[in-house]
């Protein structure tokens, strides 16, 4: 199958999730025999229109990352690599809607990966791509809700979330340097502060806890950790590679998930598959919460005060290094999501 990824940035512009999620996807299809090209701005060097890395073909649209130069060549561009199908992002929204219009030129379906809703993007281009594109897919059914506001249909909104590498998780070491665990990239969304507060509350206990991330809000925790006299049961990691994530979480006893927004907790459904109790506080801006209904050993609060509660109830659960029952979530039933809905779309266009 060939399939062409509209995504005017890449991770190389710089790392954010989605981005992170659309490589994933595309390695995961080029390791499979597919034929993957990514069409976005240029961020390699020289004057030459490809880059091939990991087996996907990356071709510059426009050399400088600029979303109406990107959306008016798009068309051009699906015309001569002539895909079967069309995998978009949401954001810039011009590339996927470009791409979605200009069906009758290049004659793919356009399936568009919904990460989030960004404000500089505005509501009118959401609308019209929420209506226009073939297929949409949502991490979570909080983002997939969201999507169905903006007009998509609601038969053409699948929800697939992140994926976990089980291997990875089954054969990594354990790090039981920490009873708790936070991680995420410390923003103005992270609410670190909720996480700390809710340890101080157990200021007579014996724990240690581990924060994993960085970012502008780093030095702020750091400094509300030593305000709540913690300090020295607190130890800021910092960034850390997803191998050495999984070994803190796989010896930890417990997860915390406090921040004001997530389109999907990945560190959390990582800290879950590596057996962790989970603790979510809940927030209307973030879908964690969809991640532990159900789960016996996760906890869902509203307040510094009730995660308190919730990490001497957690002392009551038994360790463990793999979580049970994530199997679903594993890279090759993700990937085989993506692929059935491809294959459901061409087929309906007689493609297939």
């Amino acid at each position: 199958m060939r399939v062409a990824f509209v995504s005017l940035f890449t991770p190389h512009h710089g790392d954010t999730s989605p981005r992170r999620r659309t490589r994933r996807i595309a390695r995961q299809l080029a390791d499979r025999g597919h034929d993957v090209t990514w069409l976005c701005a240029q961020w390699w060097g020289g004057d030459h229109g490809t880059f091939t890395e990991d087996g996907i073909d990356y071709r510059r649209v426009v050399a400088d990352p600029d979303p109406a130069g990107f959306a008016a060549r798009l068309p051009a561009a699906l015309r001569r690599g002539d895909p079967d199908v069309v995998h978009a992002v949401n954001s810039p929204p011009g590339g996927a809607l470009a791409a979605a219009t200009s069906r009758p030129i290049h004659r793919a379906p356009v399936v568009v990966d919904w990460w989030r809703d960004r404000s500089e993007d505005g509501p009118i281009a959401y609308r019209l791509l929420a209506r226009r594109a073939d297929a949409l897919v949502a991490p979570a059914r909080t983002v997939a809700t969201r999507v169905r506001e903006h007009g998509a249909p609601d038969d053409a909104v699948e929800t697939i979330p992140e994926s976990v590498d089980l291997d990875l998780v089954e054969s990594a070491p354990v790090d039981d340097r920490f009873d708790v665990v936070y991680s995420r990239r410390l923003d103005r969304h992270a609410n670190v502060e909720s996480f700390l507060l809710g340890l101080a509350e157990l200021r007579e206990a014996d724990w240690s806890a581990a924060v994993i991330g960085d970012g502008p809000e780093r030095s702020a925790a750091e400094a509300t950790a030593a305000e709540l006299r913690i300090a020295d049961r607190v130890r800021f990691l910092g960034d850390l590679p997803v191998a050495e994530r999984v070994e803190v979480f796989k010896g930890a006893h417990v997860f915390a998930q406090t921040a004001l927004q997530e389109a999907f907790a990945s560190d959390l459904l990582w800290a879950l598959a590596c057996g962790c109790v989970g603790l979510v506080e809940y927030q209307a801006g973030s879908s964690a919460h969809e991640l532990v209904e159900g789960d016996d050993r996760a906890t869902l609060v509203t307040s510094p005060q009730e995660l308190a509660t919730a990490f001497r109830d957690a002392a009551a659960r038994p360790r463990r290094t793999v979580g049970e029952g994530f199997e679903t979530y594993g890279r090759r039933p993700i990937l085989e999501r993506y692929l059935e809905r491809y294959r459901s779309l061409l087929a309906e266009r007689g493609r297939l």
